[in-house]
């Protein structure tokens, strides 16, 4: 969630939303929801993950709930460690910290920071709060932060510390900090064409460094995000994203020119040839995960890019058809199920028959039964039974 809201939208209306989204979420089933940071452009609205993280724990029961990301440079280390633990044990260990070097190069220049140093200061950060963590006492001066004897006064509720994962797109920084510090990628672009093929380079590269430090990566904390939206057929979910898709691609594209439209093209039916994200169908759904398996081999998570392509109760909608068909094929949850129904048909015949001498059976002694009750009735030996079901005319449901 980065979140993206159009321009025309009431912003406290949007802010509301994202939270009862990540409320519907957790009733969905849905493991994790990861928010960003932004502070300039218009589009994305949060601007502290931390403040909304705290209110969508109060609001939640079970779903984890990361910062996705922090932007490293634009914050003291120090401040940063402490809010991320206040956190940790405010959620009784729910909280995930990502951080990455900050995306947009508009937040960057407002901060007077050289977006050309983002990532080094992003690499210098996190190596600190990582020491933090653990209790560490840290002295050191750079030229953007200086620690004097600083140390937290509360170590993390989940030990050693709340998982850490670091984000990676198309250059190699996330791939290199994940490998160096054991931690776990959020890999922002997997959707898209670049991102999708730097996929298996990118982690090669968190293997090797990894290797080169003695540990070996876990590929169940590597997450890929992909952006969907989901209806009953594939003509209804690319009528629904009309509502907004051109809005977001106009925006990401004001912000740094990326998704060239052809001139005179509509850009929603152009961005659904291109297959730039899943507009479609569960079914749609499923096969790109496949791809996505075939592409990387074992990873431990599929991230929703958050979008708001179509209107409200459709959105929520697209979330439940993942949650109702998506998961379920992938997490094997009706593994059993199936099994039970195929031994079922199997034997079909011989639990049939002795279902129908069950019956019989009680029948027949109902009948006896009933007999000798009445033997001494007016009616005498004509005395029978009230009629019932022929044989094979049982009820339906039992």
């Amino acid at each position: 969630m980065a979140p993206f809201h159009g321009m025309a939208e009431n912003p406290t209306l949007t802010l509301e939303r994202d939270l009862e989204l990540i409320e519907f979420l957790d009733k969905l089933g849905f493991h994790e929801a990861w928010i960003g940071e932004h502070h300039s452009a218009g589009f994305e609205t949060i601007s502290s993950p931390e403040i909304f993280i705290a209110a969508a724990a109060e609001r939640t029961k079970h779903i984890r709930l990361g910062t996705g990301v922090i932007s490293l440079p634009y914050h003291n280390p120090l401040m940063v460690a402490n809010r991320i633990i206040q956190l940790d044990h405010m959620t009784r260990g729910r909280v995930m910290f990502g951080v990455g070097p900050g995306l947009l190069a508009s937040d960057a220049l407002m901060l007077g920071i050289d977006p050309s140093v983002q990532r080094d200061r992003m690499a210098e950060g996190l190596d600190v709060i990582l020491r933090l963590f653990q209790g560490e006492v840290v002295t050191e001066k750079t030229d953007w932060y200086t620690l004097s004897e600083a140390a937290v006064h509360l170590l993390p509720y989940t030990k050693p510390h709340p998982e850490v994962a670091v984000a990676s797109a198309v250059t190699p920084s996330g791939g290199r900090l994940a490998g160096k510090y054991d931690l776990g990628m959020l890999c922002v672009a997997a959707g898209d064409r670049a991102g999708f093929d730097a996929l298996d380079v990118n982690w090669r590269i968190a293997q090797e460094i990894a290797a080169d430090n003695g540990r070996v990566m876990d590929p169940s904390r590597l997450r890929l995000v992909v952006s969907m939206h989901l209806a009953e057929t594939r003509e209804e979910a690319e009528r629904a994203v009309r509502f907004g898709l051109k809005g977001q691609v106009d925006y990401l594209n004001n912000n740094m020119p990326r998704i060239f439209v052809p001139e005179g093209e509509d850009t929603t039916d152009w961005f659904i040839e291109q297959k730039l994200a899943v507009i479609g169908t569960p079914e749609d759904a499923i096969a790109r995960i496949e791809r996505l398996f075939e592409k990387q081999g074992e990873f431990g998570a599929v991230l929703l890019g958050a979008n708001n392509w179509a209107d409200w109760h459709e959105t929520l909608r697209s979330y439940e058809l993942y949650a109702r068909y998506v998961i379920p094929h992938f997490d094997n949850s009706n593994a059993a199920r199936e099994d039970s129904y195929k031994w079922v048909t199997k034997h079909q015949s011989e639990l049939t028959g002795m279902r129908k001498a069950a019956a019989q059976k009680m029948i027949d002694r109902h009948e006896s039964e009933w007999k000798d009750k009445h033997a001494n009735d007016a009616v005498g030996d004509d005395a029978a039974a009230p009629s019932r079901p022929k044989a094979g005319e049982e009820s339906t449901f039992g």
